[in-house]
């Protein structure tokens, strides 16, 4: 880990709010590069379901919406927002569209790439959906490639794993 904890890294809400991981969850994370224009984009539903059953012992999911995946996500903050709740009933926070790989890459992504998933291959975000778990106090605690889905049985295996019983 770098200087700065995980928890502490400057985020920046869709809607332009400065913030970081620790005051979005004051728990567990569920960070997931996200796309509007993806065939995973699906995934939605069950990240929001994720959210509404895990929010009260202490999950957080954060979108993160990012267009280095074949342009998949080309809105406006406003557009990504409004393409989020009226088609999905998203309610978790987003980010501001951010880059998860490459020379631009986010100060958050660079501490979370170093997280190896089961196979224990660790580096670049692979597509839209690639989900990282933390723990309540920051640390990374499992990495979910893009396929996996929210609901698939080893994720929630893991999330449970971190919450209060």
């Amino acid at each position: 880990m770098t200087d700065t904890a995980l928890t502490e890294i400057p985020l920046t809400t869709l809607d332009g709010t400065p913030t970081t991981l620790g005051e979005l969850a004051d728990g567990a994370a569920l960070v997931v590069n996200v796309a509007s224009k993806c065939g995973l984009t699906p995934q939605y539903t069950a990240l929001e379901h994720l959210a509404q059953q895990y929010g009260g012992r202490g999950l957080t999911v954060i979108g993160v919406p990012c267009n280095q995946f074949m342009g998949q996500e080309p809105g406006t903050a406003e557009e990504i927002q409004t393409f989020c709740s009226t088609t999905y009933g998203v309610t978790f926070p987003l980010l501001a569209k951010t880059e998860v790989n490459g020379p631009g890459r986010h100060r958050l992504y660079e501490e979370l790439t170093q997280t190896a998933d089961d196979s224990g291959e660790a580096g670049d975000v692979q597509w839209n959906f690639e989900k990282f778990l933390v723990a309540p106090g920051g640390a990374v605690v499992k990495r979910f490639r893009p396929r996996t889905v929210p609901d698939a049985p080893e994720v929630i295996s893991a999330i449970e794993s971190v919450l209060p019983q």
